[in-house]
């Protein structure tokens, strides 16, 4: 999974980012709310971990931003001991769950992998972005007619509809669905995903060079 970890105490967030990483997780960190709000918008994350004390947006207002932009990724807020208005506040801006501190690096752990395990478990069945619908069930791709999809294909462009405008990275498109690294096996489903968005008459695209990074977005 890809994580986005805001927290300003760069000793834990240095504990926090080498226990994550260490289980197989890539972390970017953010040590104040506007860089969080500001990565999120950039790159594709699985899960956001957004302390609720930090400088320039605290963590409550950094949320409602990514929430008011219409960024979905599951996010967990870190909250003091005692402040359960922090935890409310939380949840009514649209966090998903919360961990208190002092916490276990074992809990945040295995909060991770639960989520991990129910992602691979679940998938939205329709997708829109745009002038397009993704019926993942179905494998088809729809806009001004119709084109059923591979496998690979959907996951694929189901992944880039879930990240619409973020320049996403080939690594993290492979973990997506190949069983290896092959970023020429990629770049032949990249241009599969160009062919049919043509055929069916869509205004979206997806920008990018062979070897990446990736974006799907709207065309003018």
């Amino acid at each position: 999974m890809n994580i986005l970890l805001a927290e300003d105490e760069k000793q834990l967030s240095r504990a926090l980012v080498t226990a994550m990483q260490a289980t197989g997780y890539h972390v970017d960190p953010a040590y104040n709310g506007q860089e969080a709000v500001d990565l999120a918008g950039q790159r594709a994350y699985d899960v956001i971990i957004l302390d609720i004390m930090m400088p320039k947006l605290n963590g409550i207002e950094a949320l409602k931003q990514l929430r008011q932009t219409g960024n979905k990724t599951y996010v967990i807020m870190l909250t003091a001991m005692a402040e359960i208005d922090d935890k409310v506040a939380g949840l009514e801006a649209g966090a998903d769950d919360y961990l208190t501190k002092p916490f276990s690096l074992k809990e945040l752990l295995a909060r991770l992998r639960s989520l991990e395990r129910r992602s691979e478990d679940y998938q939205e069945d329709v997708l829109n972005f745009a002038d397009i619908t993704l019926d993942n069930d179905e494998q088809r791709l729809e806009s001004h007619n119709s084109i059923s999809l591979s496998g690979k294909e959907t996951k694929l462009l189901a992944y880039l509809m879930k990240n619409p405008g973020k320049a996403i990275e080939s690594s993290i498109l492979l973990d997506q669905g190949w069983d290896k690294d092959d970023e020429t096996d990629l770049w032949i489903y990249i241009s599969y995903l160009h062919q049919k968005l043509q055929a069916v008459n869509a205004h979206v695209t997806i920008a990018g060079e062979k070897g990446g990074p990736f974006t799907l977005s709207q065309l003018a």
